[in-house]
């Protein structure tokens, strides 16, 4: 915005004169006093895809196997590996073995969704718990014990991952607590991590970080859309 000129006040010393006012000469020109303004506009900042996945006064987008897991097939750079089941409940001890279910049961989980994809005779089971905070989430992932319960179907045999020894992992990301179980479909234990069923439950807990951040971001993505759409004061 330009500065205005302020014209210069000549005084006098005489007691009983007047204060004149210098006029401006021939030639000079004058700041005019109709110096647009512009009113600030508030534009409040974007949205942080974190809080939706973290706040669930936030995280209020569908939560289904079909919102969680939408793709046929789990894709981790060059590997690619066909869904074959999906399942949810609302008892997450229904879905976990051994220690994992109480742990789930005595911070609050509220739902645990599941998805398996295979691939050469090996596959994973990843599951999706949701809790109200993620310091139960993060609490969940610190004391974790084995293990999910592995969800066979749709060409994965019911003895995948079945009094066997099979790869586990647990992690957290918001609100939310992920795992993954991997092993081979004919039941043979699975004894170095760098086969490819260590690669396939590598890739799980991947692809299950990956979906719970693009909840966040779809979240967010349509909050900023909606600001956009409102007047801004």
């Amino acid at each position: 915005m330009a500065g205005i000129v302020t014209a210069a006040v000549v005084t006098s010393g005489d007691s009983g004169g007047g204060s004149p006012t210098a006029s401006p000469t021939p030639g000079q020109a004058q700041e005019p006093n109709d110096t647009p303004s512009f009113d600030d506009v508030s534009v409040p900042p974007p949205p942080n895809p974190q809080d939706y996945i973290s706040d669930p006064k936030k995280d209020r987008a569908t939560l289904t196997p079909a919102t969680l897991f939408p793709e046929k097939s789990m894709v981790i750079g060059a590997h690619s590996y066909p869904r074959t089941n999906t399942s949810t409940t609302k008892d997450c001890t229904a879905a976990a073995q051994g220690a994992l279910g109480s742990l789930l049961a005595h911070n609050g989980c509220s739902q645990l969704l599941r998805a398996t994809y295979s691939k050469g005779g090996v596959s994973v089971t990843i599951g999706i718990a949701v809790f109200d905070s993620p310091a139960k989430a993060a609490k969940v992932r610190d004391q974790y014990k084995p293990n999910l319960a592995p969800l066979a179907g749709g060409g994965v045999p019911s003895s995948f991952c079945v009094g066997t020894g099979c790869v586990t992992t647990a992690n957290a990301a918001g609100r939310y607590a992920y795992f993954t179980i991997a092993g081979n479909d004919d039941g043979k234990r699975v004894t170095d991590t760098k086969s490819k069923a260590g690669q396939i439950g590598r890739d799980g807990g991947l692809y299950a970080f990956n979906r719970i951040q693009q909840r966040g971001k779809d979240q967010a993505a349509k909050a900023a859309a909606a600001q956009t759409q409102q007047p801004q004061s």
